[in-house]
């Protein structure tokens, strides 16, 4: 039997999406100017640095300059993509686009991700190259080019470090200068090895062990991007808690089609349909779905009531 067309089946359409916004936009707007900041001072340094790097690396046949350099190229057009993408992410919706531009930032941390990948890969098949044939290597040099990329890595790391974890990009921007750090002080080990030892196989090592480094934090930005972009579950909510909770509340028979996903970082959403019998209990449950979806850390939420089962329409529209 086709269940009726009743109102209250959509009641829970009423629930003021505006509000999520706005509990989302509270003290947001602090956090994107400071993170603005951090990034600018932190892109003026990389650039710097990787004019540095790249002149250094040439005049002493360094591969861990150079491959420093190499990260360096992706940590400037990192940093300036996240910029770009922090102010982007913060213009206003059109109609066709009711989410905004939030999850731009989640391809910018997939991209950020995805290129040290590559970047790694590079940098590991030339180390190998230089085993076979080590080449000699101007140490005074690359020592000091080495110094300075040291110092000014650890100020970019500190200007991020504050503001790196309410977001999937700025933590994207703050892998690769973390990255560039550990490779800097890879390639200062190297160098005072080659200058007082004249063992030339340290500058590839300290490539590969830089690499190795980058490598974990890099594939698992690039996994948590996917994860949001095939909009799973977060793994901090458990769906089966969801779902015994919702169906806790007085007046709800049961629930379906429950989804759970990541819009963009920290912004959780959750659609659901209730089966809840009587009218009169309508208002009471939705408001209390939206407490208790609230204390869970899913704010952006919607529920449709439904009288009775409606399941083969929404099957068959």
């Amino acid at each position: 039997m086709t269940a009726p067309r009743h109102d209250h089946s959509h009641d829970g359409h009423q629930h003021d999406h505006a509000h999520h916004h706005h509990a989302h936009g509270v003290g947001a707007a602090s956090v994107h100017a400071r993170s603005t900041r951090a990034l600018t001072w932190a892109l003026g340094l990389t650039i710097a640095l990787l004019v540095a790097e790249v002149i250094g690396g040439l005049l002493s046949n360094s591969l861990a300059l150079l491959a420093d350099a190499g990260h360096m190229l992706t940590d400037a057009g990192a940093l300036g993509l996240s910029l770009f993408v922090a102010w982007f992410c913060r213009q206003a919706s059109k109609p066709t686009k009711t989410f905004g531009y939030l999850r731009w930032e989640i391809l910018a941390a997939l991209i950020n991700g995805a290129t040290l990948l590559v970047i790694s890969a590079w940098i590991i098949f030339e180390a190998l190259l230089r085993f076979k044939n080590p080449e000699p290597v101007t140490s005074g040099i690359m020592l000091s080019v080495a110094m300075a990329g040291l110092g000014a890595n650890a100020v970019a790391v500190w200007l991020l470090h504050g503001v790196r974890e309410g977001s999937l990009n700025i933590r994207g921007a703050y892998l690769h200068v973390l990255g560039d750090l550990l490779a800097s002080g890879g390639t200062v080990v190297a160098a005072l090895l080659v200058r007082y030892t004249g063992w030339l196989s340290a500058d590839p090592i300290a490539s590969l062990i830089t690499t190795a480094l980058i490598v974990s934090g890099a594939w698992r930005l690039v996994r948590e991007s996917v994860d949001v972009l095939l909009e799973a579950a977060p793994p901090h909510i458990a769906l089966e808690t969801v779902r015994q909770r919702l169906e806790s509340i007085a007046g709800v028979e049961s629930i379906h089609d429950l989804h759970v996903w990541t819009v963009t970082s920290g912004m959780i959403a959750l659609s659901v349909h209730a089966i809840v019998r009587e009218p009169e209990h309508h208002q009471l449950v939705l408001e209390q779905a939206h407490d208790l979806l609230q204390e869970m850390g899913i704010h952006h939420v919607t529920v449709q009531l439904e009288r009775s089962e409606m399941r083969e329409l929404h099957l068959h529209p």
